[in-house]
């Protein structure tokens, strides 16, 4: 297993970028951001992905381990491949992508190439408590709930931020036990919908 590669980015073509090792030129799909920060003819480390199929070997360099990580938990989602992942890294800057997956904002996550609505939904209710983000970190974002959503129904607010009208949501959790936690309430809320 390729865990780091280290050495000159020589090219960059399409979505990839050639790092020569020693000699040997390793293509490496990155995000967008990283397409454009990565400099040609100057020594760079890579974190690496490695993604073997039975008809292909394909290898994703990330500069920064958080954003190999937050990959790596994107892949975890039922439904996310390692190109969508990349897409999803592809909309914005590492904390722009966790900001957005913490605070349940749909149509960011939308907004990834091949990325529907219920993969977007699937994404931010399995990583929602995964990326590492709590109201303090989302304050400089201006990404924060007004004090008066948070003393709403934290599955209300939920399905607010995923996009659903306020009538939506109540219908949507009408007959859920408010006694189950937020979480199982909105995932139930969800498969009925």
């Amino acid at each position: 297993m390729i865990a780091t590669l280290s050495g000159t980015i020589t090219e960059k073509i399409g979505d990839l970028v050639i790092i020569d090792v020693s000699g040997v030129g390793y293509g490496l799909i990155v995000t967008h951001e990283e397409f454009s920060d990565l400099e040609t003819d100057k020594i760079t480390k890579l974190y690496v992905y490695e993604h073997i199929r039975e008809q292909s070997h394909d290898l994703f360099g990330f500069s920064k381990l958080e954003t190999k990580i937050l990959f790596e938990k994107l892949l975890g989602v039922n439904g996310v491949g390692p190109r969508m992942a990349i897409n999803v890294l592809s909309i914005g800057n590492l904390a722009a992508v966790r900001a957005a997956i913490a605070q349940g904002n749909v149509k960011f996550i939308q907004a990834a190439q091949g990325v529907g609505k219920r993969v977007a939904e699937r994404i931010i209710v399995d990583l929602k408590d995964k990326v590492g983000l709590v109201g303090s970190d989302l304050s400089g974002t201006g990404l924060l709930m007004s004090e008066a959503e948070a003393n709403k129904d934290e599955a209300v607010v939920a399905l607010l931020a995923l996009g659903y009208d306020l009538s939506d949501a109540n219908s949507m959790l009408g007959n859920i036990d408010r006694n189950l936690s937020t979480e199982e309430r909105l995932k139930l809320a969800l498969k009925r919908n």
